[in-house]
């Protein structure tokens, strides 16, 4: 894997100068830290303990180390970095104390035939790290959730705040992966009576390096698409409506959340910025692969309000003067750039075998075209961790 670019490290740092002196001597366990959301984490992480001098250390759960160092060995070899392995749900608790747990395991990126699966990696995984955090002494935890955990936008919301009581179907096994996170969301506020300062991200749509382009995220298969020559596929009508917080900006909510967000409470993190998946293909295509075909396979039924998947990111923006600083376009040039030189370092991926993907091209952004709860499994976030 390419490393992330000097300039979207810096940008992280540059926007979290009151962080990195809070990590001196810190020791962190992470889950999920191999995935989307993790790998960002720690190469933010490592360069600040390059920049700073921070002398910390930071335990990563991986079910395998080996294949960790292969695709990220200066993570992997770094004397900060510590590869503990395991399963998320029975992983054995490493010794020791920890300050800091970020808990950012996610179930998995390719089709999972049975939702139990979904369900039981969430909840599992999540009861398994809150006994590391009570056995550890850990005193600060930041909890990945997931937009999903609303339910379905309904159709007059411009955006969804923090305060909206929706929920998930329980009805519908696609709800599983949001039902889940709804849970899991609970046993972390329940660990919080123990002494625990709380950090709950409500993730939504992102795009950035390390986003799979083979998997059920929209922009991500248009980005494969193009990148390829193109035509640029979409199976539905293309009139949902998305956000997309890049990856630099995201670790910097995230960052910034475990340290400064006030405890025992959840905030949304994603752009507020809307577009229609439609115009996020063309986008692709102008930046990507000018002049690539566009289709589109099925026709807006009529009469139909587009659905909506947009976060209210009001308690970011006051509380802690989190904001979206990427625009979409160079979030897909910088996304596409970085690709393009993972094709170039591995040309055993040259010719581009996912050009017939296991999800339907534009049918999922990270939370499925039809929104929380009616994509495969419920899948949400756009993080892929």
């Amino acid at each position: 894997m390419p490393r992330l670019s000097t300039a979207d490290l810096d940008h992280v740092l540059e926007h979290t100068p009151q962080v990195w002196d809070q990590l001196r001597g810190a020791r962190l366990f992470i889950t999920g830290g191999t995935g989307f959301f993790g790998t960002w984490l720690l190469e933010s992480l490592l360069w600040a303990v390059e920049r700073h001098r921070l002398p910390l250390e930071a335990v990563v759960l991986t079910r395998s180390p080996a294949t960790f160092a292969d695709k990220h060995p200066h993570l992997a070899g770094h004397p900060s970095i510590r590869c503990h392995q395991g399963d998320v749900r029975d992983f054995d608790l490493p010794h020791g104390e920890f300050t800091h747990v970020i808990h950012a395991a996610f179930p998995s990126t390719r089709p999972v035939a049975d939702p139990r699966e979904t369900a039981d990696v969430i909840v599992r995984g999540t009861q398994r790290t809150l006994e590391l955090v009570a056995r550890a002494g850990v005193r600060h935890l930041l909890f990945t959730s997931s937009g999903a955990v609303y339910g379905r936008q309904p159709v007059d919301f411009a955006a969804i705040p923090e305060t909206y009581a929706g929920g998930p179907d329980p009805s519908d096994p696609r709800s599983a992966y949001g039902e889940s996170k709804r849970m899991a969301e609970l046993l972390c506020q329940l660990a919080a009576r123990g002494g625990v300062s709380v950090k709950i991200a409500r993730g939504f749509a992102f795009v950035g390096p390390h986003l799979p382009l083979d998997a059920h995220f929209a922009i991500g298969n248009f980005i494969r698409d193009a990148l390829a020559g193109g035509p640029i596929r979409l199976r539905g009508d293309g009139t949902a409506v998305r956000s997309y917080l890049y990856a630099a900006d995201l670790a910097v909510w995230l960052w910034t959340m475990l340290f400064r967000a006030p405890p025992f409470r959840a905030l949304n993190v994603g752009s507020e910025e809307p577009f229609s998946i439609l115009e996020v293909a063309r986008t692709v295509r102008d930046r990507v692969a000018p002049g690539a075909e566009v289709l589109v396979a099925q026709a807006p039924a009529p009469g139909a309000r587009p659905a909506r998947y947009l976060p209210d990111t009001l308690r970011a923006r006051t509380e802690l003067g989190l904001r979206a600083t990427v625009g979409l376009a160079d979030a897909i040039e910088r996304t596409a750039r970085w690709h393009r030189a993972k094709l170039k370092a591995d040309p055993t991926i040259s010719a581009f075998p996912w050009q017939s993907p296991p999800w339907p091209s534009g049918q999922g952004s990270p939370e499925g075209a039809l929104g929380p709860g009616r994509s495969r499994a419920g899948l949400s976030a756009g993080s892929p961790r």
